[in-house]
């Protein structure tokens, strides 16, 4: 008989109908996310900035070679951030347990914004970019271990069929996006307006706060929940299910997820943007002016949180309304891409607003625009995406599929760093046109495939299946507005 996971302390409470393990978690992933998304507003800024440039020995390229140059380390970066779970999720499943993995990667998240924030100035000449790429890998890593465990340990608040755990996520899903638009609005009110890296050291106290929060308050609210390693709980693998070979069906539903994939790239690739080249076009390039005050061009980016938030819920009871009439997995994903591609035609009309001129300025609500019809995009895809995967893989392979869709996501968003340069190459009204028809022609090709795709499922998308909560705790699947899955991976 399986080992019941261990609860928390029975005078752990509640408060507002949930146990307060909740809102600890939800307060710690607030001060991470604030700090992960406040570096990521202004990093692309930091690095194009002249004083970094002179430092960096970069003074010499021209302004296109210099974002070009910005954009390659984002790439990069957002790339690997979106790989390492991989390892930081098995490590907690197999080794740590999931509450070392998330000390162990705030801590060098934590040092990994110190080192960015290190001041130029203390350094011995030439280890500048040194310190950079530390800082750099220390956020790296410490993701990889935080991101994929902490919202695992929601589900192991609630016991198996408890159905606070669906609103549970709900309230968990806020602490993501409120972190979010903190770390655009204050962190990147002080690089912009202040000095860069003194917000990446404000960054790193507010992870900080987050660790101080773990640290302090866990053993009380959360018992031991996340100290042991999940393999060591659940049910032994049946191995020799592993060594069976695919099924007909299998194979055709695995097929789907691999399309499926293809359109995921293209769609992030696209969205992802907004960290790039679309947050430099609304530095140099849009008027921030509102009421007579200039607004960092970073504040843009709290549109898609802000639009996360009151969207979601429009959008969720849309699919409850329609019933039967309700649109296919690939319906929807084809949906998404079709919106992101309307995002980048309202960038297109910004692009006609200067035309070539190197002082005019186009008006914010062209960005605006195009962050508000890139979210719909968003909640289009990215939540249906994971619901299909887990749909569709077959159970002794699903860890694995969940990690090559993560890999789908990494490999978008090095492809989108290659789309931004394109803009200081071929101008921006050409790169934001191309990315519009791709996004849209990419849409209505799977709108057109939908059908075979649903057959491939079969009958997956016709019964609705859902992953029952015992499995949903066996392999700990979320997700955040990122469309990044979190879940265990030992299976």
């Amino acid at each position: 008989m399986q080992e019941p996971k261990p609860r928390p302390p029975a005078d752990a409470g509640e408060m507002l109908g949930h146990p307060k393990g909740l809102y600890l978690l939800f307060g710690t992933e607030m001060w991470e996310r604030l700090s992960y998304y406040g570096m990521r507003g202004i990093f692309v800024f930091y690095l194009t900035s002249a004083s970094t440039a002179a430092v960096f020995g970069w003074d010499r390229l021209s302004d296109t070679e210099l974002q070009s140059k910005a954009l390659s380390y984002l790439g990069w970066y957002a790339m690997l951030v979106y790989l390492t779970p991989i390892i930081g999720g098995w490590m907690a499943d197999n080794k740590w347990g999931q509450r070392r993995c998330i000390i162990f990667g705030g801590v060098l998240m934590m040092l990994g914004q110190f080192s960015l924030g290190f001041p130029h100035a203390w350094l011995p000449d030439g280890s500048e970019i040194t310190m950079l790429w530390l800082g750099l890998a220390l956020l790296i890593v410490g993701n990889g271990f935080l991101k994929p465990n902490i919202s695992t340990m929601v589900g192991d608040l609630y016991d198996e069929g408890d159905h606070r755990r669906d609103t549970a996520f709900t309230i968990f899903y806020m602490g993501i996006n409120l972190g979010s638009i903190l770390g655009y609005l204050v962190i990147g009110w002080i690089g912009e307006k202040v000095n860069y890296q003194l917000a990446f050291f404000v960054a790193g106290l507010g992870m900080l706060l987050g660790l101080l929060l773990q640290v302090t308050q866990a053993r009380r609210y959360l018992g031991e929940i996340g100290i042991q390693p999940s393999a060591k709980l659940g049910p032994t693998s049946n191995i020799e299910d592993k060594r069976q070979p695919l099924t007909p069906e299998e194979r055709d539903r695995i097929r789907v997820i691999l399309i499926l994939g293809v359109f995921t790239v293209i769609f992030w690739a696209g969205f992802e943007q907004a960290a790039g080249s679309m947050n430099l076009f609304a530095k140099y390039n849009t008027d921030l002016h509102i009421l007579g005050w200039e607004i960092p061009a970073s504040w843009l980016q709290m549109v898609n949180p802000l639009f996360i938030i009151i969207l979601a819920p429009l959008i969720a009871s849309i699919w409850v309304g329609l019933g039967d009439r309700e649109p296919t997995s690939p319906g929807k994903f084809s949906m998404g891409l079709i919106f992101l591609g309307l995002g980048f035609v309202s960038m297109c009309g910004a692009a006609l607003q200067i035309g070539d001129s190197e002082t005019l300025k186009a008006s914010i609500w062209w960005l605006v625009f195009a962050y508000i019809f890139h979210t719909v995009g968003e909640l289009c895809l990215s939540p249906i995406g994971l619901s299909m995967v887990t749909k569709l893989s077959p159970l002794r392979y699903l860890s694995l599929m969940m990690g090559l869709w993560f890999a789908f996501i990494g490999i978008a968003n090095k492809g989108a760093a290659e789309i931004g340069k394109l803009v200081g190459e071929s101008g921006p009204l050409a790169t934001f046109g191309g990315v519009a028809i791709a996004a849209i022609g990419a849409g209505i090709l799977l709108f057109l495939l939908r059908d075979r795709l649903v057959d491939w499922m079969h009958g997956a998308e016709e019964e609705h299946t859902e992953i029952t909560s015992a499995t949903r705790e066996e392999i700990g699947i979320t997700a955040d507005h990122e469309g990044a899955p979190r879940r265990h991976f030992g299976e």
